[in-house]
């Protein structure tokens, strides 16, 4: 294979691969009526994953002040999950136990 064309093709795939941004998920557990931790910062594509952790307790996750309604509640050894596309401050509640608060701070990539 010519050398120019084996460069150029390895350069390519060089910013290929790294244009590419992987999102993660993030694990929130929910013990002792806490969301642990009650502050994450995540990117933008990032998804968060509350896992209910309690013995016999329920729980949700609501963006109550975004003018969302109640969500659903999950049960123990359940899951909520949540993936994030624009960037901001986000807090969150359980509805059940309002004294349960949390935080996504979703920042754009690079910051």
């Amino acid at each position: 294979m010519n050398k120019m064309l084996l460069t150029l093709i390895t350069v390519c795939s060089f910013i290929f691969s790294t244009s590419h941004v992987h999102a993660k998920e993030v694990i929130v557990e929910i013990y002792k009526k806490q969301f642990i931790p009650s502050e994450v910062i995540i990117d933008v594509g990032d998804t968060i994953i509350w896992k209910n952790l309690e013995k016999r307790q329920y729980h949700n996750v609501w963006f109550k002040g975004s003018g969302e309604e109640e969500p659903d509640y999950f049960f123990p050894d359940e899951s909520y999950q949540r993936k994030f596309e624009q960037f901001g401050s986000f807090a969150y509640e359980c509805g059940p136990h309002p004294k349960m608060k949390g935080a996504v701070i979703v920042k754009k990539a690079g910051q």
